[in-house]
Parts: structure tokens; C-alpha cells; sequence
């Protein structure tokens, strides 16, 4: 099915009529912010994921660049995705509000100018690949280097800081990878080209700290389902070289959901394919998005309102994931509680701080 309508200034209009003027200043200088959302076929209907969260970011990255105010609200805007997806018909698909500088800024200013509303919604298949999540993908450290934050401010979505990601990426590409990491500007691992980091060892995950990097909702997503679990997650420095000798190493986004790498740089990665941590992180996001998981009715937005769109008891709903629901997992001697999953931590409980 393709994009048929999309949501500019409060309006659904047809695709093809939703144009731009060659002299729209976001063209020509990046001056725009964007979010990316995914909506996923539940058995309650079609729902998006932390689709508040997602837009409230989107607000807080247009005042990163500079927008004093703007013609709607979050809550507008949050109304208009929905919107938008039902105009569409679409069970599944990734949404791109957008907001970009559309008259004034010649004078390299956001003060003065008018910024614009867009909504396009569209079809989304397999971010990298549809083996990927299955066999893991491989990847480079990239020639690259990821901003300094008081270079191109990183906690925001701007479309301006994004040419950063493609260099990489095409690179990687170029090169025969799927995916590239990129290092800080100190030589430190930071993120993916779309996609948070994480790796293990020995027992414990650990995940870039937050400076250089974008605060994914799906990286917080992964910090919330590790807590669930039992795992134990720290957030420190990480270099290149302590990538090479991890267990696993994952990586999560909105696109691309949760990925193994099983290979860095042309060093294999623990076994060489998807791990039983990854694997784990796997299937209880697969259950959040889809309404199986005690998250889900918290951050999931059903397109067609209707009372309670989630059971109490989420595990009625394990059939619509193909594997165990995150409530509880499959193990050798029967079903293990969460927490007291043997991939959790080897040396048991992990300490709360």
C-alpha cells in the first residue's frame, strides 16, 4: 500500500500535492527537526510506540534550534499522527512529523521565519535486512567522527546533523558492512548512524554514557526492559577495543528495533551470531510493541481509540510473538521468572543502586 495522504499545517492532503518552493530555506541549510515513530499491528488494532514521548521530543528539539514558537501543541500534534495513519490505512508503518524553517532564514537565522508542520506516513519493512534479526549484521568503526556536542548539538533531531550519519553510512555500505559505529571526538565508541550501542561481558551490559549521543526512546526502552529482567546495565566510556572482546554486542533504534552484530571491523563477536542476551532484548521488545508486555498499555497509542485497549494480563496476548512472552522465559529445567533468568546475570541479583 502506498502513502496516499500527508498532514501539512492541518491538513490532510494528497501526496502529490504536498510540495515544497525550490527557495524553502530547510532545503538549502538543514534547518529542520524530525522525529521517526512506528506503528505496529496489535491484537487491539494498529498502536504506536511512545508516540507522546517521540513528540515531545520533537518539541524540545525545535527549541534546541532556536524556534520561539510554534503554530500547534504537542497534543495537536500527537492528534495529527493518528490522524494521518488513519487517513492512510495502515496496520504498520513509520511516521515523520517534521517541522522545517519554510520562510525567512536567508539570513541565517530561525528569528524572523515561519516554521511549517508536516505528517507522512508510509509503509516499513526490515531496517537491515530481513535476516538481520536472525543472524546479526556486521559492522565498522567509521573514518568518521560523531559531533562534539557544542559543534552540532546531539540531543536533538536535527535534520542538519544527519549528513554526519549518511558519510558514515555510505561508507560502511561502500565497504561491504551494514551498519557503521562511530567513535566521539575523544576516540570513545558513541552510537550507530541510527542506533544506540550496547555490549556484554561477563555478566554485566554496557552502554555509552549520555554527552555525544541521541538519548533514544527505544535505548530508554532498553534500560526499562533490562531492569524488568534481572539485567544489570552501566553506562560508562566504552573504547573500540573492548567492542572486539564483548560477549555481544546490540544496537536499537526505532528503524531497526534490536540488532546483533556479530562481527567489528572484521573480528567476530562472541559465537558469531545473535547471542542470548540480544536474543532476550529481542523478544521482550517484540512483545512491548505488540501489546503483550506489562509496558505495553503504557506507552502504546491505539490509532482507533477505544476503552482499556489491553488486557490486565498481558500474557493472554503471547500468542501474537513467536517466542516466550518477557514475563517469563524458556529454560531448561521449565519457565524461569524474569529476574531469575540464567542469562541475566551469572552471579545472580544484580545490586540496585
Amino acid at each position: 500500500m502506498q502513502t496516499k495522504t500527508i498532514w501539512i499545517n492541518g491538513k490532510l492532503v494528497p501526496e502529490a500535492e504536498a510540495t515544497l518552493p525550490f527557495l524553502t530555506p530547510a532545503l538549502h541549510y538543514g534547518v529542520a527537526v524530525f522525529e521517526g515513530i512506528r506503528c505496529y499491528a496489535t491484537p487491539r488494532g494498529p498502536c504506536v510506540f511512545r508516540l507522546q514521548d517521540h513528540i515531545e521530543r520533537l518539541f524540545d528539539s525545535a527549541r534546541v534550534l532556536g524556534f520561539r514558537e510554534l503554530p500547534y501543541t504537542a497534543d495537536q500534534i500527537v492528534e495529527a499522527c493518528l490522524d494521518t495513519v488513519r487517513a492512510n490505512g495502515f496496520e504498520e508503518c513509520y511516521i515523520r512529523p517534521l517541522v522545517w524553517l519554510a520562510e525567512g532564514g536567508w539570513n541565517l537565522t530561525v528569528d524572523g521565519g515561519k516554521p511549517y508542520f508536516g505528517i507522512a506516513v508510509w509503509e516499513w519493512k526490515q531496517y537491515l535486512g530481513a535476516e538481520a534479526a536472525e543472524r546479526g549484521v556486521r559492522a565498522n568503526i567509521s573514518s568518521f567522527t560523531r559531533h562534539h556536542p557544542n559543534v552540532m548539538m546531539t540531543k536533538a533531531k536535527i535534520a542538519g546533523n544527519y549528513p554526519n550519519s549518511v558519510l558514515a553510512k555510505t561508507e560502511s555500505l561502500r565497504l561491504g558492512f551494514d551498519e557503521a559505529i562511530l567513535l566521539d571526538a575523544q576516540g570513545m565508541v558513541a552510537e550507530c548512524t541510527g542506533e544506540n550501542i550496547f555490549l556484554v561481558r561477563k555478566g554485566t551490559i554496557y552502554t555509552p554514557p549520555d554527552g555525544t549521543i541521541l538519548e533514544g526512546l527505544t535505548r530508554d526502552a532498553m534500560l526499562r526492559l533490562a531492569e524488568d529482567m534481572g539485567y544489570e546495565v552501566v553506562a560508562k566510556p566504552i573504547s573500540r577495543d573492548q567492542l572486539y572482546v564483548a560477549e555481544e554486542v546490540f544496537v536499537c533504534g526505532t528503524a531497526a528495533e534490536v540488532i546483533g552484530l556479530r562481527e567489528i571491523d572484521f573480528r567476530t563477536i562472541g559465537s558469531g551470531k545473535t547471542g542470548p542476551v540480544t536474543r532476550d532484548f529481542q523478544t521482550a521488545y517484540r512483545a512491548l510493541v505488540r501489546g503483550a508486555h506489562p509496558r505495553s498499555a503504557e506507552w502504546l497509542a491505539p490509532v482507533y481509540a477505544r476503552k482499556s485497549p489491553f488486557p490486565e494480563r498481558p500474557e493472554e496476548l503471547a500468542d501474537v510473538i513467536d517466542e516466550p512472552l518477557g514475563l517469563t522465559f524458556q529454560s531448561g529445567g521449565g519457565e524461569v521468572p524474569a529476574a531469575r533468568h540464567p542469562h541475566a546475570l551469572a552471579r545472580g541479583e544484580p545490586e540496585r543502586s
